[in-house]
């Protein structure tokens, strides 16, 4: 890390209070754990930490349609009933359920991002950590893949005041169908998203040849992969195009989502990474003058997810994690070994190299009709809806939680699995 970076970290205790289900994948809590393992390593003292502002529905409609918007902010679970054509107008349902405190915590999400973007347009950070975003498949009318709001396309728009060119790295196991989707027909956004592709995997989109329409053609990449790629190709592959990517995009501004469900052995993914060779696609900004906004996303079992997210904060931070974890409040869900790396797993990799080489080399042309970076005509910069003022007393989030937010981050019975109480894995498996 250059020593002149400046990385500030949003954070909002009660994202991580909210409840899917108890049958649902998607668990916020999962924040909370990545949060505490982040302060038992100390890692706050070398960020700046903000609470985001809840995001307004009209900030919000900046990429939502205001109906989406509104019935968002509506809906509550004792009132679904009553609402079964908007339900399912608006892909509300199963994989999206409606929950207590759903606006709330789009709001939250969303408003980390915005808020990570703001800063970074007023050169107040050179990078910016929210690990409850990344919420990638929503879309403008409809939520999909347990995203209601997309915060990215959110946190993109507001860079695009002050950027000519964003770049949107994708690592999760699932493509990032929602933010492709929406910038789909302008060369100001490029997307590049590496992910699961076949078999009928979510979402289903990605095909190496969804290149971009119009404006916007050759500007969305997709590497579609095969089940267990491991950290050796992923990231052979990773840093050949990301490399080329830079080189001829030439773009001020990076924003990375980075899904943890391509870890090996998470529950919905198929991949088999370490956190040592995922955190590398991270290694990209130590040697580049480039702004980045960092998000979450994807990854469904907690422990690893945690993991993951402290071991790459460390990586923006220049700092070197020791693998024994520290106490802190959610010590148990790391046991037996309390350890911080996790192995991959003796999977066999349907990635060969005759096919990695032919998703390059398709990559690499698609890339080669780009001659060279777009320009853009730069107009007056719009003024931010809503502009952050930090209290410096309200930095620290654990400091000014009350005791009924600290109460509801404390592992539900029926959340924290554990034999017979195990309602994070399909029975049987």
């Amino acid at each position: 890390m250059r020593s002149k970076d400046k990385i500030a970290y949003f954070y909002d205790g009660d994202v991580g209070s909210v409840y899917f289900g108890p049958n649902h994948p998607m668990k916020p809590h999962r924040l909370c754990m990545t949060h505490h393992l982040v302060l038992s390593y100390d890692l706050h003292k070398k960020m700046e930490i903000y609470r985001p502002h809840k995001a307004y529905p009209s900030e919000l409609a900046q990429f939502h349609s205001e109906d989406y918007v509104e019935f968002l902010h509506r809906i509550r679970p004792d009132t679904q009933n009553s609402f079964r054509t908007e339900l399912a107008r608006f892909n509300l349902g199963e994989d999206c359920p409606v929950f207590e405190n759903l606006f709330e915590f789009c709001q939250i999400y969303a408003g980390g991002t915005i808020d990570a973007a703001r800063r970074l347009n007023n050169q107040l950070c050179d990078v910016a950590i929210n690990w409850a975003g990344g919420l990638h498949h929503a879309k403008k009318c409809e939520a999909s893949g347990f995203c209601y709001i997309n915060d990215l396309v959110l946190g993109i728009l507001e860079l695009l005041k002050h950027h000519a060119r964003v770049l949107y790295i994708d690592i999760d196991v699932h493509h990032g169908d929602g933010v492709e989707e929406a910038f789909y027909f302008t060369d100001r956004v490029m997307t590049v998203s590496f992910h699961k592709f076949g078999d009928l995997f979510f979402p289903g989109t990605g095909d190496v040849k969804e290149i971009g329409e119009k404006e916007g053609k050759f500007y969305a990449i997709n590497v579609p992969l095969k089940d267990g790629i491991d950290d050796t190709s992923f990231t052979r592959l990773f840093k050949t195009i990301i490399s080329k990517v830079i080189e001829i995009y030439q773009p001020s501004s990076i924003v990375l989502q980075c899904g943890a469900d391509s870890l090996a052995g998470d529950r919905l993914g198929c991949f088999n990474l370490s956190i040592d060779g995922k955190f590398l696609s991270l290694w990209i900004y130590p040697s580049l003058c480039i702004i980045a906004n960092v998000t979450g996303g994807g990854g469904y079992t907690k422990e690893n997810v945690a993991r993951c997210w402290t071991v790459e904060t460390g990586v923006l931070l220049d700092t070197e994690l020791p693998n024994k974890i520290p106490e802190n409040e959610y010590l148990e869900y790391f046991a037996p070994d309390y350890s911080l790396k996790i192995p991959s797993r003796l999977i066999e990799n349907f990635n060969s190299k005759s096919y990695l080489s032919t998703i390059k080399v398709q990559v690499m042309e698609n890339l080669r009709h780009i001659q060279h970076a777009p320009s853009v005509q730069m107009q007056e910069v719009p003024p931010d809806f809503y502009i952050p003022d930090f209290d410096e007393d309200e930095q620290n989030p654990d400091e000014r939680m009350d005791q009924h937010t600290q109460d509801k981050q404390i592992q539900r019975d029926d959340e924290y699995y554990n034999g017979d109480n195990d309602n994070d894995h399909p029975a049987g498996s």
